[in-house]
């Protein structure tokens, strides 16, 4: 059995390291080079593809909201999962989530950071400009920062934490496939996909702790669930 700290440091360190390296990718200034590998002055020609759009795109959100129902239910089941988290724990994950998935389009809409397709390096009209630079618009329709899509995917991370590696496995996967449907596209830079997946792990964490201390203090002061 693994003593507290260990289980306190192991993620900060997961989430510490993760966090430098998409710093690094950030400031590496990649982002548009990568952009032109599916991209050009006409455009992108995978915008409205089938298998980017329909799929990838569309088909995912489809199958995120039927995992979300399952998950309610799951949560709300009186017998408690065989080998895996409590019911209280399903609950908190199932809130975290939920909260997340709040959190992303908040910070989209405060973001002035137009998509790829709307930048006058792929046809659009919109110079670049730094996702960092709260100050100054680009022209463009903005609201591109972090990608939400890819937040529809690692907002499923509470359950990662605390379902553990296969979990991490399955939103790795849905995960990497919206974001690369994304990329492909024009709807996002990676360093957008990077942040909105750092964001919604760090913060599924977080509040899986407060939560979990708020429900450890109500049971000390023998209050009922």
């Amino acid at each position: 059995m693994q003593a507290p700290t260990q289980n306190f440091l192991r993620p900060i360190a997961g989430l510490t390291l993760g966090l430098l390296l998409v710093l690094a990718w950030d400031a590496s200034g990649l982002d548009l080079a990568l952009a032109r590998c599916f991209g050009d002055a006409t455009g992108f020609a995978a915008r409205e593809a089938f298998w980017s759009r329909d799929l990838l795109h569309g088909g995912l959100r489809w199958l995120w909201g039927v995992a979300w129902l399952g998950l309610a239910v799951d949560a709300w089941r009186r017998q408690p999962a065989q080998r895996g988290p409590s019911r209280r724990q399903r609950r908190q994950a199932l809130a975290a989530g939920l909260l997340i998935l709040l959190v992303v389009p908040a910070l989209k809409a405060l973001s002035h950071s137009s998509c790829p397709w709307s930048l006058q390096d792929f046809g659009g009209s919109a110079p670049w400009v730094s996702h960092w630079d709260w100050t100054l618009r680009d022209g463009g329709p903005g609201h591109c920062f972090p990608s939400g899509h890819t937040a529809g995917a690692a907002a499923f991370a509470p359950f990662a934490w605390i379902w553990g590696r296969r979990a991490w496995g399955l939103l790795a996967l849905s995960a990497g496939l919206a974001s690369v449907g994304q990329l492909a596209r024009g709807a996002h830079f990676l360093s957008h996909v990077l942040w909105a997946a750092w964001i919604c792990i760090a913060l599924g964490w977080l509040l899986l702790r407060v939560m979990d201390g708020l429900a450890m203090r109500r049971s000390r002061l023998g209050l009922s669930g």
